[in-house]
């Protein structure tokens, strides 16, 4: 079977999947935007694009984002183009469709199967947006915004014959006359490279420049996501951690993350005094509640090496996970699997994976105060970190591991596919 792989930063979600099909003998090709020259990976043939055009300016802010997706679309429908000239004719297109790419797939290989990776479908309420008061646009016209912003999703439902979706919830945000045709299967967590670590350690630089080698002996309390914003709990964090810090005197916070934006909006300048990050508009509302000496045991990592943030993790005390009703992060998943001990926010994506009491402790999102009180109880209760840990560990791997349970579901349903 010849089958084709269309994701904008490839191989995405698509690391463990394309190998794993041109392993079994098919032929794999990906596209990329990527600047590589074509090449081969693991048995999949790379094919990278260009893009001639950026968005028009001063294009309605509402169109500006499928203005966007056309744009990228039509760039790779001339890609394809080329690739069919060349031979290449897919019996089955898996595309991530967030960027357009594939919007135009079904018009130079119309017979071949399209399934599309569904990540998130835009809702006015009941998810994202209007979660949060404090960041609520509170304008009446947001659904409208959303509803073009989905443009891209319902041009795909037009011409997709299948679609995969991580997890229930997210799948569960798509319309019922597609959602029959999404099958629910992760991208998988290897739990048997991510296990826990009695023996790991990591090495801190303060900001007054000490060094500190630090083991599972230390208290340590992480925070982990791409970047330090609010769709993420940033916030609520944050404003944790003045009481955090008295209440723990030990007790060393270890946050990673970036300041840019992944999800929500930039914070605009004029409102938050000329700040440009969520970090930094954070750390100036508490920095004057915390004294230096505790401020010293706060440590912004910023990106780590894959290999550093699992050695992070593997040290942790408590790991902290918050975010919106939104797409789930793997990082979650992730220190589960390493056996940390885990407190959450009590939002649905979340319940999904963790069981309160169970497989880790949820607080109420909004309630900083809540978040405290679980994270010291939690640094108290050894034996409750261990069993916390231990369970989450044993739910990935009865449910998410990647080599027993998702890439197995994930051939088996690329293959059914075309039948």
């Amino acid at each position: 079977m010849n089958i084709l792989f269309i994701h904008q930063n490839f191989p995405g979600q698509f690391r463990h999947l394309a190998p794993a099909l041109a392993a079994r003998g098919h032929t794999v090709v990906a596209t990329t935007l990527q600047k590589v020259p074509p090449s081969t990976w693991k048995g999949v043939r790379i094919l990278p694009y260009t893009v001639a055009r950026g968005t028009t300016p001063n294009v309605h802010p509402w169109v500006s984002d499928f203005e966007a997706k056309v744009i990228r679309a039509e760039a790779f429908y001339r890609h394809a183009r080329q690739i069919a000239a060349d031979g290449f004719t897919p019996d089955l297109i898996i595309a991530h469709p967030g960027w357009g790419e594939s919007l135009f797939v079904k018009e130079v290989w119309p017979t071949a199967k399209l399934a599309i990776y569904c990540e998130f479908y835009y809702h006015p309420t009941g998810a994202d947006v209007g979660f949060d008061p404090e960041f609520d646009r509170a304008d009446p016209a947001e659904a409208c915004r959303l509803r073009l912003k989905n443009s891209n999703n319902l041009h795909h439902f037009e011409i997709a014959d299948a679609g995969i979706s991580p997890t229930h919830w997210q799948a569960s945000t798509f319309p019922n006359r597609f959602r029959s045709k999404i099958t629910v299967i992760h991208d998988g967590i290897d739990t048997v490279s991510l296990t826990p670590n009695p023996n790991a350690t990591i090495t801190l630089t303060t900001h007054a420049g000490t060094r500190h080698l630090l083991t599972r002996r230390d208290e340590l309390i992480t925070f982990v996501n791409r970047n330090l914003e609010p769709y993420r709990g940033w916030h609520i964090f944050a404003r944790a951690l003045p009481e955090l810090l008295r209440r723990r005197p030990t007790a060393r916070v270890l946050i990673v993350g970036g300041n840019s934006v992944s999800y929500g909006a930039p914070p605009d300048p004029q409102r938050y005094g000329g700040h440009t990050s969520w970090r930094d508009i954070l750390t100036a509302e508490i920095r004057p509640q915390i004294s230096d000496s505790d401020w010293e045991r706060v440590h912004f990592l910023g990106y780590l090496p894959y290999s550093a943030l699992v050695s992070l993790l593997q040290t942790a005390t408590v790991h902290v996970y918050l975010t919106y009703p939104f797409v789930l992060s793997w990082s979650l998943l992730e220190a589960m699997s390493l056996g940390c001990a885990i407190v959450a926010s009590d939002t649905t994506p979340v319940r999904e994976v963790i069981t309160h009491a169970e497989t880790g402790w949820l607080v109420p999102f909004f309630d900083s105060a809540a978040l405290v009180d679980a994270i010291c109880k939690l640094l108290d209760a050894p034996a409750e970190r261990h069993r916390l840990g231990q369970q989450a560990r044993h739910h990935v791997q009865t449910h998410y591991d990647l080599t027993t349970v998702s890439l197995p579901r994930q051939i088996a349903w690329a293959e059914g596919l075309v039948s």
